[in-house]
């Protein structure tokens, strides 16, 4: 029996047509039992050695996962990232990995855009101390009046700066794979290095992918690099940022804001809990329904495209 997997914390089978096909033609489609990111062990068992194809979320599908899973043939990831995926070992063992890197960009560029505006105006926070019987009138700050550093900028950073430029704000970027930007009229957004981004910008907000590189990129001593009072915003991946290092600077009043969407363990359960100053969300970026449907789609119908390249399906099924 030929199986494909979505090991997504949710999936609409209901409204895919490329799954509705696959399920009419015998394909047996097994789902996330947790509807959470699954472990190593947890995707290595679903998998087993019958599976053919997989629509992936961030669980590690790691060189063990993979060499265990023997008639894998194709990942489709649905979302941007594939930090969680031993690239190598995929073409190795000749599993073609897609993506969706455009489907989600819009719904995380305006969730990174509602965090920001939200440690600039403390909205969250006046809302808790309302709930709380008091009536604060806090004095906030304008994003016209920032300087936002973005780093990173792919498809969502490219949409992060349009969306600032709307309110007014300067916007500077640093990102290690661009030498310049294409298009009009990101044009005209200087490419900086990362240092000086780090001491010239009010709001720094993080749009890169993870990778070893890349890991903890904001720890104690770049996060001292910023501003006094700075606002730092994560919504791509908990590896970028040294957690620990976050929290301090919290703490001793280095940075006056953070929002974070995604973490480095998740379910987050740390201390930045207890901070007032810093927003956290649960790694909602993409969850807005169209952005999701289209995810969805996407992921369905590349993988569709890779099991017929892999002769799993005939082109006429």
């Amino acid at each position: 029996m030929k199986k494909v997997i979505i090991s997504t914390s949710s999936f609409d089978l209901d409204n895919n047509p490329i799954i509705q096909r696959l399920l009419s033609h015998g394909i047996h489609i097994t789902c996330n039992p947790y509807r959470r990111k699954l472990t190593e062990d947890e995707i290595l068992t679903l998998l087993g050695n019958d599976t053919i194809g997989l629509i992936a979320g961030v669980e590690p599908l790691t060189r063990r996962a993979l060499s265990e899973a023997t008639n894998l043939r194709v990942i489709a990831r649905c979302g941007t990232g594939l930090d969680n995926v031993d690239l190598k070992t995929a073409e190795q063992l000749n599993i073609r990995v897609f993506n969706t890197p455009e489907a989600p960009a819009q719904a995380v560029a305006e969730l990174t855009l509602g965090l920001m505006l939200d440690c600039l105006r403390q909205i969250a926070q006046t809302d808790r101390l309302i709930r709380q019987g008091e009536w604060p009138r806090s004095q906030g700050h304008l994003l016209a009046a920032q300087t936002v550093g973005i780093i990173g900028m792919g498809h969502i950073g490219r949409r992060v700066a349009r969306l600032c430029q709307a309110f007014g704000a300067n916007i500077i970027a640093y990102d290690p794979y661009l030498h310049n930007l294409p298009e009009t009229p990101l044009e005209t957004i200087p490419l900086i290095p990362l240092e000086n981004l780090l001491t010239q910008s009010d709001v720094v907000t993080l749009h890169l992918p993870y990778s070893d590189q890349a890991h903890h990129l904001l720890n104690a001593s770049s996060i001292g690099q910023m501003k006094p009072g700075a606002i730092l915003i994560n919504a791509a991946r908990g590896g970028l940022v040294d957690e620990a290092a976050l929290d301090a600077a919290l703490s001793s009043g280095h940075l006056s804001a953070a929002a974070l969407d995604s973490f480095e363990h998740e379910p987050y359960r740390g201390t930045l809990c207890n901070q007032n100053n810093i927003l956290l969300t649960s790694h909602i970026g993409s969850l807005a329904q169209e952005a999701r449907q289209r995810m969805e789609l996407e992921a369905a119908e590349n993988l569709w495209a890779g099991l017929i390249q892999a002769g799993v399906l005939d082109a006429a099924f």
